[in-house]
């Protein structure tokens, strides 16, 4: 298997073109995969469901392709996904992993750490769930708590904080060194959206779980936010680990720029597949459904 260049890992392409010729992202030209939608939405106008679910299909498309090829190559590819609360890290993700097989695509998203891992070397607890080859693995928030809701929130004092700064982009190093594809990303809400989406939060039923009493607490604190950022940014963003920021005021809009990006920045192709063809069933006029004694759904709908 090709090593993958720094170049690929830090989106540093000149061109932003493949060796084709063509645009990263647009594996072909009847999916037209990574096409900003804005040709149909108008650019800065919210884009409309028909077209972000036609656009979404040409997307996932490609990532079943890329998922075959991650398989087929040995890939070994880390997306880590980090923002503020409601920046529409869930959503996004949702998105990517809603047609691609679960045994090839692994979300991590750990709660709080135990005591036992507190005494741990800090990353300790999230190497192990770092991709094998042939996976993807997506963490949903990651060892960058440390220098976000454990800054902001009083968790971690100003020593610890600046070795970990120090730590992150060695670790990181090590990382792409041993074939992994290490792609990170930023998404970022103004504040009157922030504000709009924790509302609903409250109103909506489907959605009161996402609302912690973290989340209540950490909104009062947008500027202490701000600053964990900026130095998050000024301190991890590398030429072989950047971070790669998104607007996600409109989520749809995010989803696509986020999935057309990832394309962009793994290496794929048409992995080798043979045919597919239904075989015959077999026949056997001798069976008859039994009833079984069992419990069924009661059809309400």
């Amino acid at each position: 298997m090709a090593k993958t260049s720094n170049v690929t890992q830090a989106g540093k392409a000149k061109d932003g073109k493949s060796k084709d010729g063509k645009p990263k992202g647009a594996k072909s030209k009847k999916a037209k995969a990574g096409e900003s939608p804005d040709a149909k939405a108008g650019a800065g106008e919210p884009l409309g469901n028909k077209d972000y679910e036609r656009e979404l299909k040409k997307l996932h498309v490609e990532l079943v392709k890329m998922q075959e090829w991650v398989k087929h190559a040995g890939l070994k590819v880390c997306i880590v996904f980090e923002g503020r609360d409601t920046a529409g890290k869930g959503g996004t993700i949702k998105a990517i992993t809603e047609r691609v097989s679960p045994r090839t695509f692994r979300v991590i998203a750990l709660p709080a750490p135990s005591d036992r891992e507190k005494s741990q070397m800090y990353v300790q607890r999230y190497l192990g769930h770092l991709p094998a080859a042939g996976e993807v693995v997506i963490f949903d928030r990651s060892w960058y708590n440390r220098a976000g809701v454990e800054r902001v929130m009083g968790f971690v004092d100003g020593e610890t904080l600046k070795k970990f700064y120090d730590a992150v982009p060695k670790v990181e190093k090590a990382m792409i060194d041993s074939g992994i594809i290490l792609i990170k990303y930023w998404l970022e809400v103004s504040e009157a959206e922030q504000t709009k989406r924790l509302t609903a939060r409250i109103h909506d039923g489907r959605k009161t779980w996402k609302l912690s009493p973290m989340d209540l607490k950490s909104y009062a604190k947008w500027y202490d936010y701000s600053r964990a950022r900026d130095d998050m940014f000024k301190y991890t963003h590398t030429a072989w680990a950047p971070w790669i920021v998104a607007d996600s005021n409109d989520k749809k809009k995010a989803r696509l720029n986020i999935i057309a990006d990832l394309l962009s920045r793994v290496p794929y192709k048409e992995a080798p597949s043979a045919k597919v063809k239904l075989p015959k069933r077999e026949k056997d006029k001798s069976y008859r459904e039994p009833a079984h004694d069992v419990v069924r759904v009661k059809e309400r709908y």
